[in-house]
């Protein structure tokens, strides 16, 4: 018997096309249905064969036998009748009914009383199933129906379904409990095309409690996985530099490994704005083109009112695979104006980053080797910076680094680079007073290669390390950027370097609040002897001084490019505890501390600064302390003995609330730099209700960096976020106020600003899992790769 084949279709007509608002706006933080009760529209059936079919593989189901039992069988063999407690299963699939009749001859059925049906995909509860087999018709009434693979039921009074083609009338849709509808989705009809994936629904109207709040009488929306043109949910929101702000997103599929979403943006402050992003996948490789296009923007008027230039940017990021160790990568980036990230980004990360950086190259990498060929280029990103601060462009750049045991007791390697600087704006000619500042261009290429060979020495509770190098450089500078900046054309350096790295650890057990730990102790020195050689005449392309810290005390430069090699003739003395609890591993306490002490003043510098006095370095102190489970506390500190005060002292705690709550607070100070506190939270009041906030404060400035207040509201479907926020929005240092609201329905999507990344972005730990994430690229000065640079 087959009568109940077609039946299937019931799963991609009502669950997939009811909940395919969901799929297509799924976040990065999936939709959190804790606060729903356990009931369902349609509990769990009992003596029901498990789902061992997926939906998408109907076809399978027609290969597989028909089993039908019941409590008594009659009628005749063309035309066989079942009754009480009758059971059709096939694969997956399993339909239940108090009577069913079967035409042999016409391949009709009827179904009646108390009609169940389950497969992977949904179980549903119905009145009355009828079709034909020959003409692939069926019709069901009164249905009640619960996903499984997924959260969301409905009712519908009637389903008709004639091959792929299927039509729901008066059907509804909502992840809600059934008991407790806060928001539901109800729509005429359902016109459901299985076999193009996509479906029409007909005056439909989404609810929220009993009222209504949107009417649509048309739209198309897909059913299944597969992709399709049509609109995203839009974004909504208001601040004093832009307005109202509405933003539209469409998605266009083009093909299976290529789709384009674009952005139209209206700013009543402001203009209209039109991004797009276009992406594209490949067996090896990936990659994301995205822009943004605005004719006229009324900011640039408010500054100058004859400024009427067209804004935008275009990026390119993208990595091809080669072969197994070599890989193409490109990030390219270029904006219209200098003002353009601070313009477009709604955060304190528009004013830090001074400059657009691109880069395209090609890099390996084996067990002993890595390579690469490449070339990169800035742009000004800055207004009150002219383009001689920009870093010199390397084109191209090639480097090569190699290391590997060569004899039972030596390890040998190299690191090399050859490189050409180039900069449009690398030497300032001389003007009239009061005149335009005007530069030339110039560079200069440079060598370097560092070949070192070293004697590792280890046991269970020691370590040496021994280490001789030799370095040499060579440079050709151009003639013209020679005597502007007083150095020689062709300059070389070499000279040796030797260190010597030691340590031991010490462990015990030990006991703590009744608990078992570890304790252990580790003290470590570093030796660094490099003799002096007089670089004031080497140019300097892309070296600085590196910030002192801990790090800084084993390295054999404390400079952190090839232009400069720091003479040294010093001890590293450092000693650092840990407090490990052995039930799990967790580290409850490290505390660190360290000083250099220079036995000879190191001459070598950078223009215009002064040399390291022989003497002692700074104290370098570090400690981390977890009291319990839910505490973390921190600080650095960094004590200068030459002038009697700190250098550096930064402040750090955080304590996890019930329910995924959190506080973080911290200070940080930096001596003739910053100074700086930083308040945020995630408060729940209760297990619907939350409020969150930020207070970033600069002490120096005696201003806010960031306010944040908002509240929460969760319950089992539906979520609402209000948030405002007053943000340093210029390099001027000018305050903006913003208002964001997002409603978000679970399971269908949500309407409003993205409000929960904002909130992540402005709160660690807001969402639990990026608790020991690195923060985004934007914050090394980098430019955001959003593809509206907006969000």
């Amino acid at each position: 018997m087959r009568a109940c084949f077609r039946l299937s279709l019931l799963a991609s007509c009502i669950g997939l096309s009811l909940s395919a608002q969901a799929q297509s706006t799924q976040e990065d933080m999936p939709d959190d249905f804790t606060l729903c009760p356990a009931t369902e529209a349609v509990p769990p059936f009992e003596d029901v064969p498990e789902a061992g079919i997926h939906l998408g593989n109907l076809s399978d189901r027609s290969t597989l036998p028909t089993d039908i039992e019941g409590d008594s069988l009659s009628g005749t063999d063309v035309a066989p009748q079942f009754e009480g407690n009758v059971a059709l299963k096939r694969g997956d699939q399993f339909l239940g009914a108090d009577k069913l009749k079967y035409d042999s001859e016409q391949q009709n059925y009827i179904a009646e009383g108390n009609i169940r049906y389950q497969d992977s995909a949904m179980r549903l509860t119905a009145e009355r199933a009828e079709g034909n087999q020959a003409e692939d018709r069926h019709k069901i009434e009164d249905l009640r129906y619960q996903l499984v693979a997924r959260r969301g039921n409905g009712e519908s009074s009637q389903i008709d379904l004639k091959g792929a083609q299927g039509t729901l009338h008066d059907s509804t849709y909502s992840t809600c409990d059934p008991e407790d509808r806060n928001w539901e989705l109800r729509a005429k009809r359902i016109d459901v095309d299985s076999a193009e994936g996509m479906a029409v629904a007909r005056n439909a109207v989404l609810r929220i409690g009993d009222v209504p709040v949107m009417y649509v009488p048309w739209f198309m929306f897909p059913i299944d996985e597969r992709r399709r043109t049509g609109l995203l949910f839009p974004g909504i929101g208001n601040s004093d530099r832009n307005g109202i702000d509405y933003k539209q997103p469409i998605y266009i599929n083009i093909a299976p490994d290529q789709d384009a979403t674009l952005y139209p943006r209206i700013m009543t402050a402001r203009g209209a704005l039109l991004g797009g992003e276009y992406r594209y996948l490949n067996a090896r490789g990936r990659g994301t083109f995205t822009g943004a296009y605005m004719p006229k923007d009324d900011l640039l008027k408010e500054r100058d009112p004859t400024d009427d230039s067209a804004r935008g940017h275009f990026s390119y990021n993208a990595f091809q695979n080669l072969t197994r160790n070599w890989q193409a990568r490109a990030n390219l980036m270029h904006i219209s104006d200098p003002r353009y990230f601070e313009d477009f980004n709604n955060s304190i990360n528009g004013i830090a980053i001074t400059s657009a950086h691109s880069d395209l190259g090609l890099f390996g990498r084996g067990r002993t080797w890595n390579a690469g060929l490449m070339a990169d280029r800035w742009q000004l990103a800055d207004y009150t910076l002219d383009e001689s601060s920009l870093p010199w462009d390397r084109l191209p750049r090639a480097f090569a680094s190699w290391e590997d045991r060569v004899l039972p007791w030596f390890t040998a390697g190299v690191d090399a680079e050859a490189v050409r600087f180039q900069k449009d704006a690398a030497i300032r000619l001389a003007s009239l007073p009061g005149a335009p500042v005007v530069f030339a261009e110039g560079g200069g290429s440079r060598f370097d290669i560092k070949p070192f060979i070293q004697m590792p020495l280890e046991g269970p509770s020691w370590f040496i390390r021994p280490t001789l190098a030799w370095r040499y450089t060579a440079y050709q500078v151009d003639a013209e950027f020679a005597n502007a900046r007083r150095v020689t054309r062709s300059p070389t350096r070499s000279l040796p370097i030797g260190s010597v790295d030691a340590g031991l650890f010490f462990d015990r057990e030990t006991s703590f609040d009744d608990e078992a730990y570890l304790q252990t102790i580790e003290p470590r020195i570093f030796y660094l002897r490099v003799p002096y050689r007089d670089q004031s005449l080497l140019p300097v392309f892309d070296t600085g001084a590196l910030t002192f810290s801990w790090g800084q005390m084993f390295r054999d430069n404390r400079f952190s490019g090839a232009d400069r090699q720091a003479d040294a003739n010093q001890l590293s003395v450092a000693l650092t505890t840990r407090l490990i609890r052995e039930s799990d591993g967790k580290e409850r306490l490290s505390a660190s501390i360290g000083q250099i002490k220079y036995f000879d003043e190191s001459l070598v510098t950078l223009p215009n600064q002064a040399p390291i006095p022989q003497g002692k370095s700074a104290w370098i102190a570090d400690a981390a302390w977890s009291p319990s489970d839910r505490w973390t506390l921190g600080a650095s500190y960094q004590y200068n003995p030459t002038l009697g005060e700190k250098d550096l002292l930064s402040v750090r705690g955080r304590y996890l609330l019930p329910n995924d709550g959190i506080v973080n607070l911290s200070y940080r100070y930096r001596r003739s730099v910053s100074e700086q506190t930083d308040f945020s939270f995630l408060y729940p009041i209760n297990d619907t209700w939350s409020v969150v906030g930020r207070h970033y404060w600069s002490i120096l400035d005696s201003k806010p960096l960031e306010q944040i207040a908002g509240v929460q509201w969760d319950s089992c479907c539906i979520a609402v976020r209000f948030v405002a926020r007053r943000y340093v929005e210029n390099r001027e240092g000018d305050l903006s106020r913003g208002f964001m609201l997002e409603i978000e329905l679970k399971g269908l999507g949500s309407a409003g600003q993205d409000t929960r990344k904002q909130l992540r972005r402005a709160i660690v730990g807001y969402n639990r899992g990026d608790l020991y994430l690195v923060p985004p690229n934007t914050a090394t000065g980098q430019a955001p790769t959003d593809p509206d640079l907006t969000q």
